[in-house]
């Protein structure tokens, strides 16, 4: 699945951060009505990706560090951990038994690489700072 919900959790605590400002993990849960047991473990990761800054102790919390208009949702899946393809059959290396038996190129196969590269490039187009903070109709 694409957009798993951890992906939908690091959406909304990006969202939550979209302003610069540093909030505590309590802010963002309360805002974006979030599990805090996921969300320091969210923010972990995205931390990793340079996405944001996390500041512990008395007076901390965590900021926005990242131009959103440079991410994608397709970085983010991959900062994440999500998995991307739609079909088992999209794996490196996946042993088709259809083209095993006949020898011949799965159509099925052919239709779905094109969905992929389809999707993908889609998701590429789309910038986390167009998805979370720009109206529907810019």
């Amino acid at each position: 699945m694409l957009i798993t919900r951890e992906t939908d959790y690091a959406l909304r605590i990006l969202r939550a951060m979209a302003s610069g400002e540093q909030v505590t993990t309590g802010d963002i849960c309360k805002r974006e009505l979030l599990p805090q047991q996921f969300v320091y473990k969210i923010l972990k990761k995205l931390e990793r990706a340079n996405l944001v800054q996390i500041t512990r102790g008395v007076g901390g919390g965590c900021r926005l560090v990242a131009d959103l208009n440079n991410v994608s949702l397709y970085d983010l899946t991959e900062i994440m951990d999500a998995e991307k393809l739609i079909s088992a059959c999209m794996q490196p290396g996946f042993q088709c038994a259809w083209q095993q038996k006949c020898s011949t190129p799965c159509t099925v196969h052919r239709q779905i690489f094109r969905i992929q590269e389809i999707l993908d490039t889609e998701l590429r187009a789309v910038s986390l700072h167009r998805m979370l903070l720009q109206a529907e109709d810019e």
